[in-house]
Order: structure tokens, then C-alpha cells, then sequence
């Protein structure tokens, strides 16, 4: 059970593994990288919508399949991302004219997400030893 926590902890506050852990200067680095990626897309115009039918209209499956594999990885960003549908500082998925550059930020702040949570289950299994 303490593991589920971890990881549900680590994926709603960036870096929050590390805070349980108290390890606070790897929480602080995981936390401002994450959240400072996942606004800069934001800022460019990425949007954090799941992509909808008429956008993918046209496109053949792997094309399909890879987009919405894109706004899956911008979910992981965790908090960022559930603040930004709660207070709809996203657009649509395809909006605005930098949106590509937006939506690469803000999937790599939810890779870098996952980074750090399953950092911190390497660092505990490390510590259990």
C-alpha cells in the first residue's frame, strides 16, 4: 500500500516521491522542472485536451494512435495538468500557431514526471536493502 501511495503522491505533486522520502533538494529540482516545462507549453499554446474525432478525421491509425499516446504523456505531468483542466488553461489539442512546440513541453514535463517517481522506487528499494 505504501507503494501505491508513493507513486499516486509522486504523480499528483511533481517530485512528490521525493518529499515522502524527504529528500527535499531532489523534490525541489523535480518540481520546478516539471511545473516550469508543463506552464511553458502551456505559455506556447499547447493544448491538453483529449484529441478529438473531427481532429484526427483523415489521419490513419498509427497517426491516431500516436497522438493520443501524446496527450496521454501530458497527463503524467500530474498536478499541472489536472490544474489546467480544472481552471481551462488549455485550449483545444490542435490550437494556436506554436502549439507543436507547447505540446512537446508539455509531454516531456509528464515524462519527466515518471522520471522522478519511479527515481524515488529505485532510491527506496535501495534504502529497504
Amino acid at each position: 500500500m505504501r507503494t501505491l501511495r508513493l507513486a499516486a503522491f509522486g504523480w499528483l505533486v511533481p517530485g512528490g516521491a521525493y518529499l515522502m522520502m524527504r529528500r527535499y533538494l531532489q523534490f525541489a529540482v523535480f518540481a520546478f522542472v516539471v511545473s516550469a516545462t508543463f506552464l511553458a507549453g502551456l505559455a506556447l499554446g499547447g493544448g491538453c485536451r483529449w484529441p478529438q474525432p473531427a481532429e484526427l478525421a483523415g489521419l490513419d491509425g498509427f497517426t491516431a494512435l500516436m497522438f493520443k499516446a501524446g496527450a496521454l504523456a501530458k497527463l503524467l505531468a500530474g498536478g499541472p495538468y489536472v490544474a489546467a483542466q480544472i481552471f481551462g488553461g488549455s485550449g483545444s489539442f490542435l490550437g494556436g500557431r506554436l502549439h507543436e512546440y507547447g505540446t512537446t513541453l508539455m509531454m516531456m514535463a509528464g515524462l519527466i514526471n515518471v522520471l522522478a517517481v519511479s527515481s524515488a522506487f529505485d532510491l527506496r528499494k535501495e534504502q529497504t536493502r
